[in-house]
């Protein structure tokens, strides 16, 4: 069982082999199912997250009524041929928009690596596979390739809003998604772990600040920001820039930081921009609540 990103790419590397081939290996030795049980076990991951964009896309309203139909109007947008980048980053916003509209709708999403931050991995993940022609066996890699560094960023930091803020909900998806699509696009190993570093790099201190309590206000557009940031990591580290903190040194880091955080900003509903005039106007109007 590896229990670094270097130990990781270190494997992959003697192996000559994806990240990818890796995960699938420890999932095979630590689990006793067959490859076969374990590939479709993820399937059925993205086939779920792939149901949920899907469904975002058509438009869906939170219950709380407090957010819905963004997803709809990123794809309204791209229909007008006029965006400002390009469809496929355009797309991945859409897709990460949508996929946490699903799940402020009390829909089925599949956590990635959570409910609150599902949409990074899908959003990134389905938006490429058409630009760089994946098969259905590279968008498996991929996501295999993204769970790998979920597993060393769990068990050596966190992935809990409540525990580390949002750092390590965003944060280690964005970083997650990174890596899986430099691996994606013919990059390294090495290059993967670089696109990890940088956009976890980006994101240290992030807080968690659900407005009302409720993983809607800022947690939606906030997964379209890890979206955005996993794609520029990504690009960045098949320019052959690197992070000039190691990926393990930065995942250490976080950890220290949401260790450091007050309360008030680790998904609390107090503080951050829940803590706003409007913040706390919502949470009255929803539940009667002085905060």
């Amino acid at each position: 069982m590896f229990e670094s990103i270097e130990e990781l790419v270190q494997r992959a590397e003697v192996k000559q082999c994806k990240i990818a081939e890796i995960m699938i290996a420890q999932e095979i030795e630590t689990s006793g199912r067959s490859r076969l049980e374990i590939m479709n076990q993820m399937e059925l991951n993205l086939d779920t997250m792939e149901q949920a964009a899907a469904k975002g896309v058509q438009g869906v309203r939170s219950h709380s009524g407090l957010t819905g139909y963004d997803a709809k109007k990123l794809h309204a947008y791209l229909d007008q041929k006029n965006v400002l980048t390009d469809d496929t980053f355009v797309k991945a916003l859409c897709y990460a928009v949508a996929t946490n509209e699903v799940n402020a709708a009390m829909g089925m999403i599949c956590a990635t690596p959570t409910a609150g931050s599902a949409g990074v991995v899908p959003g990134v993940l389905l938006a490429f596979r058409e630009k760089l022609k994946a098969t259905r066996e590279d968008m498996l890699s991929f996501l295999f390739t993204a769970a790998a560094f979920g597993f060393v960023t769990a068990n050596n930091a966190m992935i809990s809003g409540a525990e580390g803020g949002c750092q390590a909900e965003i944060g280690s998806a964005s970083g997650m998604a990174a890596a899986a699509l430099v691996e994606m696009a013919g990059g390294t190993p090495r290059q993967a772990s670089q696109a990890f570093a940088i956009a976890l790099n980006n994101l240290i201190g992030l807080a968690c600040d659900p407005v009302a309590g409720l993983v809607e206000i800022p947690c939606i557009k906030r997964n379209a920001g890890g979206t955005s940031n996993a794609i520029s990591a990504a690009e960045m580290a098949l320019a052959g820039i690197e992070s000039e903190i190691p990926a393990d040194e930065v995942v250490e880091t976080m950890y220290r930081v949401g260790r450091s955080m007050p309360a008030d900003i680790r998904e609390t509903g107090i503080g951050g921009l829940a803590g706003t005039k409007t913040g706390k106007r919502i949470a009255k109007e929803l539940f009667g609540i002085d905060r």
